[in-house]
């Protein structure tokens, strides 16, 4: 395929991110209520079908991960495109909750195909070093998976029911994101054209990488925690504070325009600092926010906003500072192998949050979340000392020669006062 623009390659990937998102992470918090109340399915077992296909994404995305690396993203994104409609049509034809689960089986495995890490490792394939500012922009598009797909949810729920609405999301994968994927997402280069790949792609990790590839994975696990105890329980959370239904929703609602404002500000700085930056000023936004939440202090707003903001700018660091710690060869790789752990915590985060709340109370929830997000502001510090010496060099653009293109940059324990490395 020949090479493509990135102004063609991020858009159609990003309107991948955001039904992709829309019609899995996100589907329950519409879906949920209409299916339990159509087919007097448990409302725990609708909502934990999520659950179980964030799990298959976990146990898949080590081997994803590596398929990316031997192969591209393309045909993987393409696959997500095709085991997301097969799990929607399974859901919108389910005749008993085993079926509905089974189909949040292939859902999963869809997940673990498509979403934020297996983008990153494809566009780490695609523009090697320079894949930064378009990991950036990325996430800024997927940050409008809700605000699109809710709407769209309710509408099609509205107009044709839940199972009609899951027919509607197959159709939509079939029609806009397998299209996309297939037209505009490049090949991406074979590895053996990158100079020293075949020789380093599957090296043991040095004493001092195992250590940060554990910190990493560490923040990816409270990392993931935090943010889907929030999502799932913040309306409750904030209405034992005394908050009004209303109200609570409308405090909810900031927290999506405060995390693409954020990555805008990341966009416009144009990776001018070290990507562990990015991280650690997610990670102490993210602190304060929560830590202002439960102490109970009368500015709601502001520590969603604070707490969007970080959560927004840590999607953009989850998916930059691997590529800087380990390099570009081991990205995909360890992309994927990064993704297990941070997906376990996410598919464990409601049940934690559950029995937080109802064994401690709304207090002990909110402690919890402010412990989490202080842990992994800590984390993140500790990943400073743990930098290890990589080189990376970026992969051709696709569509270039081997040779047509060259640039290697040595990162050596960067000054985080000096700028970019």
């Amino acid at each position: 395929m020949a090479a493509r623009p990135r102004w063609q390659v991020i858009p159609a990937l990003g309107i991948v991110q955001i039904l992709v998102w829309g019609s899995s992470f996100y589907l329950p918090a519409v879906l949920a209520g209409p299916i339990a109340a159509d087919t007097g399915w448990p409302l725990a077992w609708v909502v934990g079908g999520l659950s179980i296909g964030l799990l298959v994404a976990a146990i898949a995305s080590p081997r994803i991960g590596i398929a990316i690396h031997r192969h591209g993203g393309r045909p993987v994104l393409a696959l997500a495109a095709l085991l997301l409609a097969a799990g929607h049509v399974v859901l919108g034809l389910a005749p008993n909750l085993p079926v509905f689960l089974a189909g949040w089986l292939l859902l999963g495995l869809g997940m673990g195909c498509g979403l934020y890490d297996p983008a990153f490792a494809t566009l780490g394939r695609l523009y090697g070093a320079e894949a930064r500012p378009a990991i950036t922009t990325l996430t800024l598009w997927g940050g409008f998976a809700s605000t699109v797909c809710w709407p769209l949810s309710a509408f099609l729920v509205e107009q044709v029911g839940w199972r009609g609405a899951c027919l509607a999301y197959a159709g939509l994968h079939l029609v806009v994101t397998l299209p996309l994927v297939l037209g505009l997402i490049p090949k991406a280069p074979e590895p053996e054209t990158v100079k020293g790949e075949a020789q380093h792609a599957d090296e043991p990790l040095t004493p001092r990488e195992r250590r940060a590839y554990r910190l990493m994975a560490g923040v990816l696990v409270l990392g993931g925690t935090v943010m889907t105890l929030v999502s799932v329980h913040l309306i409750a959370l904030l209405q034992a504070r005394g908050v009004a239904l209303a109200a609570a929703v409308s405090y909810g609602a900031l927290i999506g325009p405060a995390q693409v404002g954020a990555r805008i500000v990341e966009m416009a700085n144009r990776g001018r600092h070290h990507p562990l930056w990015t991280l650690t000023v997610a990670m102490a936004l993210v602190v304060i926010g929560l830590a202002i939440l439960a102490a109970g202090v009368p500015a709601v707003g502001l520590a969603l906003v604070l707490y969007g903001a970080g959560n927004g700018v840590y999607s953009i660091a989850r998916g930059t500072v691997p590529l800087v710690l380990f390099g570009l060869v081991r990205y995909p790789v360890l992309v994927g192998s990064l993704a297990r752990p941070g997906l376990i915590a996410q598919a464990a985060a409601p049940s934690l949050g559950a029995v937080a709340l109802t064994y401690g109370g709304a207090n002990a929830a909110y402690g919890l979340l402010a412990a989490l997000a202080l842990a992994n502001f800590g984390l993140a510090m500790a990943l400073w000392g743990a930098r290890p010496n990589v080189t990376m060099e970026p992969a051709p653009p696709a569509g270039l020669t081997p040779g047509s293109r060259r640039v290697k940059r040595r990162i050596a324990k960067p000054d985080p006062g000096k700028g970019r490395p």
